[in-house]
């Protein structure tokens, strides 16, 4: 399968790339507006197309996008994320090269600002909200914005993995579930290599289509 990684420069991304590879059934393109961030390693693998583009460069997405099965991405706001939503916007640009390569897969980064119907109160989660939404405003805003932009496009295959407070640690196993619903379980947290290691799951599996589902590590 050809996949395209968005974010894959980041440690969540770069771990995204790293599983996939691992599985050594899939050809990896990496779309990046810095490809100087992704270590030397990934530089040389033979299963390993590097495309350098932004979000908004149209011809340079659709050359990427060209012959895909589906879109991972990693790509999410941070503190100081700029006002108007770009990331939000990005997703747009991407969603309309996907409908003009016939690419209909896309898992794609989310948080528990992103709500879904199928959520209970939780006064955890409805803490990190708040916290996020005063603190990191324009980064809240983004994010709810990414969210309604991939549920707008019925004729796109998309599952937004939903995550908490992420961590640098070695665990795969994650729990699957939604905000209050105790399936997801008791941890507020989750290995990166948790995120990657779902994302690979569901891709091959395909049991979280059209839902955005919260997941913690085991």
């Amino acid at each position: 399968m050809r996949i395209v990684i968005l974010g894959g420069t980041g440690p969540t991304g770069i771990l995204l790339i790293e599983e996939a590879l691992a599985t050594k059934r899939h050809t990896i393109v990496v779309y990046a507006r810095s490809p100087n961030k992704l270590p030397a390693h990934l530089h040389k693998h033979p299963d390993l197309t590097i495309a350098q583009g932004t979000l908004e460069d149209t011809e340079s997405l659709d050359a990427a996008l060209t012959g895909a099965h589906a879109v991972l991405s990693a790509l999410g706001p941070a503190f100081g994320n700029p006002s108007g939503t770009p990331i939000a916007r990005g997703y747009g640009v991407v969603l309309a090269s996907m409908r003009r390569k016939g690419v209909k897969r896309l898992i794609a980064l989310g948080t528990t600002s992103i709500k879904d119907e199928k959520d209970r109160w939780s006064v955890v989660y409805s803490g990190f909200v708040a916290a996020v939404a005063i603190g990191a405003h324009s980064a809240y805003q983004d994010i709810v914005a990414v969210g309604e932009v991939i549920r707008a496009c019925d004729d796109i295959e998309w599952t937004i993995v939903r995550v908490p407070v992420l961590k640098n640690e070695t665990n795969r196993e994650v729990r699957v579930g939604y905000v209050g619903d105790g399936k997801a379980g008791s941890r507020y947290t989750l290995a990166r290599l948790g995120f990657a290691a779902f994302v690979l799951q569901e891709l091959e599996k395909g049991e979280w289509i059209r839902c955005a589902p919260l997941i913690t590590s085991a």
